[in-house]
């Protein structure tokens, strides 16, 4: 495998061209809108992800070095990023003291020289904050002639490192809160996607640096800013050596005190657990997956490129706004190695009149009423860029009640929610690449909530993942779900 030194010059303009076998953003199902399938990814580090050194005087801060903590250039990453596949990408460098000025002075710059470069890639100016309270979120930012001050306003304001001294009040929970209500406020609202939520949980079920309540109060002070988790993290390639063969010192995701279930958080993989609760509330709460990329596995790294293993899939017009616009309304499902490159889901009243719904969406139903569920996937041929063909085996579809507030704030359980029924190649159509199945749920009673799942594997559920796994043999697909109203 090359080294990150010698890709530019060794591959040349191979790099902006995605692999044919898993093109994405074609529309496999009529949307009738001119929206389409764009993969994405808005978790990726530069550069300009410094490390830092003391300086000379101590009472100074400390001193910036740049590459140290991520390798590669924004530039590099958005030709990576179109090599293997994706529609658009947000750079989410994150800082410490006075890193805005980093932001500002060094990396849009070279955001700007990127989309020159790269003209068919859709690139956000991102950050990682970090968060007050809790760990890191994305902050990804409306494109707009005013991108640059938005973003450095955010980070100068919020950032619970950015200041100098330290500042113990800038890393308090209700901190959190004053910034997406500011955030809200904004002529141009960005997006908060909370990253590895659970990446420092000790177990299941208890929670680390970022806990149940904490993202609750984040949805209710900002519902349309605030949106989401991570479902699936990034340093999936943890696990592997520079050559391949398993590395046993990492875990996967780099979740070191409790691991990811079929390289998804528990906050996601588990049935009946968090984010089912916020579903049970009515929440728009949606997941997204993501590399989280800082340097490769192939260099040492514990990372994959952009899209080359990990793909939000965003139900879009390929403009930026309407890609915000889609993942601020749920219209997003996530895979890994590529198992599907397109979800296409209708859910509509069997009775005649009633408007249909897909991912992210609501349908209204009298009670009693059936409610019709057609799926459209395609299950791409050829290999991923793992080398593998993976095919779909199995699709899950999960379901559950809409039970009004928890009774906790920091309720992680949705005890209605159940797999309603898994299906496999018996129970759909397969034509070509397209796999097509229609399944009723009778005489509604209540109203609810359905959400998918598929797995190339033979696991009933997403197994406890161990240090040196090959995440290239265990790949799954969850789509956000569909809201059904009873009236």
């Amino acid at each position: 495998m090359l080294r990150n030194g010698l890709l530019l010059a060794a591959l040349g303009s191979a790099l902006v061209a995605p692999a044919l076998a898993h093109e994405t953003g074609a529309p496999h199902a009529s949307h009738g809108d001119g929206r389409t399938w764009l993969a994405g990814d808005h978790h990726v580090h530069s550069q300009f992800s410094v490390g830092w050194k003391p300086g000379s005087d101590p009472a100074a801060p400390p001193e910036p070095v740049i590459g140290g903590d991520s390798s590669n250039t924004i530039p590099t990453n958005a030709r990576m990023a179109r090599k293997f596949g994706l529609s658009w990408m947000a750079a989410t460098d994150h800082g410490g003291p006075n890193h805005s000025r980093i932001s500002r002075d060094l990396a849009y710059p070279e955001i700007l020289r990127a989309r020159g470069e790269t003209p068919d890639l859709i690139l956000f100016f991102g950050l990682e904050l970090n968060t007050p309270g809790a760990d890191h979120s994305s902050i990804i930012v409306p494109k707009s002639p005013s991108e640059r001050d938005d973003l450095v306003d955010l980070e100068r304001r919020f950032d619970k490192y950015e200041a100098w001294p330290l500042d113990p009040a800038r890393d308090q929970e209700d901190r959190m809160v004053e910034a997406l209500t500011y955030m809200k406020g904004l002529p141009r609202p960005p997006v908060v996607i909370a990253h590895h939520a659970s990446r420092s949980a000790p177990a299941m079920g208890t929670y680390g640096q970022t806990a149940p309540a904490e993202l609750r109060d984040w949805n209710d002070a900002a519902p349309s800013v605030a949106v989401g988790m991570e479902g699936a993290p990034g340093h999936q390639a943890a696990g592997l050596n520079p050559d391949g063969s398993p590395r046993l010192s990492q875990a996967r995701g780099a979740y070191r005190q409790h691991p990811t279930y079929g390289g998804y958080d528990q906050m996601t993989a588990r049935v009946g657990g968090f984010w089912d609760s916020m579903l049970g509330e009515g929440r728009r709460w949606w997941i997204t997956a993501t590399s989280d990329s800082h340097r490769h596995y192939t260099d040492g790294g514990i990372d994959f490129w952009p899209g080359e293993y990990a793909k939000t899939h965003v139900l879009a017009r390929k403009t930026p706004d309407d890609i915000l616009e889609g993942l601020r309304n749920g219209r997003v499902f996530v895979t890994t190695g590529d198992l599907v490159s397109s979800v296409d889901l209708e859910v509509r009243p069997v009775a005649r009149g009633g408007a249909p719904a897909g991912i992210g969406g609501e349908v209204t139903v009298s009670k009693g009423q059936d409610v019709r569920i057609t799926l459209r996937v395609r299950d791409p041929s050829g290999e991923n860029f793992g080398g593998r063909s993976p095919e779909v085996k199995r699709i899950d579809l999960i379901r559950g009640d809409l039970t009004g507030p928890a009774p906790s704030r920091s309720a992680d359980v949705n005890p209605t929610t159940r797999v309603e029924r898994r299906f496999t190649a018996a129970d759909w159509v397969r034509e070509g690449e397209v796999i097509t199945l229609t399944t009723t749920l009778r005489n509604v009673q209540a109203s609810g909530y359905i959400r998918l799942r598929g797995t190339g594997t033979e696991e009933a559920e997403p197994a406890m993942d161990v240090p040196g796994e090959n995440p290239w043999d265990d790949l799954w697909f969850y789509a956000n779900p569909v809201f059904i109203k009873v009236r």
